[in-house]
């Protein structure tokens, strides 16, 4: 719920700190006294259009901030959380500041981090409903009425079911669609795919080719010097001087004597050892590559033929030539494609008949739902609006089916709320059929009823009692007095009866220092809020009759 709201430079007010509690809170004050600035400050605090003409004159900037106080699972600070926003001020408290210049530009926080309007208005539509004559959004939206049946139904889960049924249903249609395209495709490119497969096939690519033939490559091009500079150094390993001979006659020497030198040339003839093996090895490995050494004069002109292939393939088909084992499997894929599409494609429509069904299956389960509920809604509403002198209207909740090129994710039904204030009168569109203080009063009626259903906590009706008195202001007071017993509701008003109910009273009212006028607002209590409510019930001249039906009245409230 809202629990302060801190204004600086709007319009005629300078500095105004208000602070709300739970429960009913009437807003009065003379016709011009400022009440509507209040809404408006409220307003740009919750995403409403910024406008310079909102600034003071003579101040450089408008601000205003909203402190909420929310349960920890509230949607604003999930909203928060898929932002990227650290959501979590500890408390539950949710304090959004706006600022507004004389350019018109203006700045949003939330919990003192920088956000957009558009994210600010997503978050003021989980925190505050406005109601008022003229009200083109929250309930006066048929968009909202399916979602308001199914939180009144308690059917969330269910329509989260349908939800899930709908996205598996079109994600087997995209992938058969998908496939298709993939078919239709491959086979406008069959004979070219054929003809390059053929292609491939006759040359074989493997990955890694490319390296080890440039290797090789590089070894023919150098091959005389090579076995050359081998052959010199195998002669000089292994010839009468070489390396072998040397090591072993130096081994056998010193084995005749070792047993003379009391174990210290033990390690010496171990390492000439080692050496002579090792000699051996190298000397053998040496003779294995000299012999590997391709010495037909064609090798190096086979070799580079390949590589040149290979390469012009590569550059023929846009990749790399270690890619191209991988392209002529992709294109083997892709012809695959077209000589199993029948089978493929029976198969994923056959998927895609079985995924609708199912969500069909759930949605008329939904829609069966939808509609049970509707006549209790029906009924519902219907005993609220008596009280509300309007027993003559009709409140109707239409659940119809959508043609199936409108079935969605919410199901297969369209839900509406309509209203027919004639008897025998055809039900249209609440804000086509009703006048304005009809629909305030419907609009009440409603949220009597969804009380319990909505997660927004703060509800504002801005002047639902205008062209009201007597017995119906006082039967919208009581309405208004019973919302707020698990809401906080904000009501501005002109109606005594309506102000009356109220747990708290708020008075708007200018005041002019020099030249200079400002509104301000005071909480009444005690003689202050019966003189008040005795001025609206008397008007300019407050009379000792009205002074004491206004203590009727408040002695009235529940």
């Amino acid at each position: 719920m809202l629990v302060s709201l801190t204004i600086r430079d709007v319009v005629l007010i300078e500095r105004l700190s208000l602070s709300f509690r739970k429960g009913l809170c009437a807003l009065t004050g003379e016709t011009g006294a400022g009440k509507s600035i209040l809404l408006d400050a409220l307003g740009l605090a919750l995403g409403a259009r910024a406008d310079s003409g909102l600034v003071r004159h003579g101040a450089d900037q408008a601000a205003v901030t909203a402190e909420f106080e929310l349960s920890g699972d509230h949607p604003a600070f999930a909203i928060l959380k898929e932002q990227g926003l650290d959501a979590d001020s500890g408390d539950g408290a949710l304090v959004i500041r706006r600022t507004v210049n004389t350019d018109g530009r203006s700045r949003a926080w939330v919990n003192d981090q920088p956000v957009g309007v558009g994210l600010l208005k997503t978050l003021g539509a989980e925190l505050v409903e406005v109601h008022g004559q003229f009200d083109t959004h929250g309930l006066l939206n048929p968009q909202t009425h399916r979602g308001v049946l199914d939180a009144y139904a308690g059917l969330s889960a269910q329509a989260a079911q349908v939800a899930a049924a709908h996205r598996a249903w079109r994600q087997v249609e995209d992938a058969r669609h998908s496939a298709a395209a993939d078919i239709a495709r491959a086979r406008s490119e069959e004979e070219y795919l054929r003809h390059a497969v053929a292609e491939l096939d006759a040359l074989a690519p493997k990955a890694g080719e490319e390296e080890e033939l440039s290797e090789t490559r590089a070894v023919l091009m150098h091959r005389e010097k090579l076995v050359d500079g081998m052959n010199a150094a195998y002669a000089e390993l292994s010839g009468d001087r070489g390396v072998e001979r040397a090591l072993s006659s130096a081994i056998r020497t010193l084995s005749r004597i070792a047993d003379r030198a009391g174990g210290t040339l033990d390690p010496v003839i171990a390492a000439l050892d080692r050496a002579a093996t090792e000699a051996g090895e190298a000397i053998a490995a040496l003779q294995a590559v000299s012999s590997g050494v391709d010495m037909d004069p064609r090798a190096l002109e086979k070799l580079e033929e390949r590589l040149f292939a290979l390469r012009a393939a590569a550059r023929k088909h846009g990749v790399g030539v270690d890619a191209l084992a991988r392209l002529r499997e992709e294109m083997a894929g892709r012809l695959l494609l077209i000589e199993d599409q029948g089978d493929l494609l029976a198969k994923l429509a056959k998927e895609a008949e079985q995924a609708r069904a199912a969500f069909h299956k759930a949605a008329e389960a939904l829609g069966a739902a939808r509609r049970e509920a509707a006549g209790r809604l029906d009924v519902a509403v219907a005993g609220e609006l008596a009280p509300l002198k309007m027993e003559k209207a009709r409140f109707r909740t239409l659940v119809e089916p959508l043609d199936e090129s409108e079935w969605n994710a919410s199901g297969i039904d369209r839900v509406a709320f309509q209203v027919a204030t004639n008897p025998g009168s055809p039900p249209g569109a609440l804000n086509k059929i009703a006048s304005g203080g009809e629909l305030a009063r419907f609009m009440l009626a409603l949220k009597v009823v969804l009380a319990q259903t909505s997660t927004v906590g703060t509800l504002v009706f801005d002047e639902v009692d205008t062209g009201i008195g007597g017995a119906v202001a006082a039967a919208v007071g009581e309405r208004l007095e019973t919302l707020g017993h698990g809401l906080q509701v904000l009501v501005v008003t002109h109606s005594p009866q309506v102000a009356a109910r109220g747990a708290v009273h708020l008075k708007v009212q200018k005041s002019q220092k020099g030249e200079q006028v400002t509104t301000g607002v005071a909480e009444l209590d005690g003689d202050e809020r019966r003189e008040e409510i005795a001025r609206m019930l008397s008007g300019a001249t407050v009379t000792a009759e009205a002074r004491a039906a206004a203590d009727s009245l408040i002695a009235g409230r529940g």
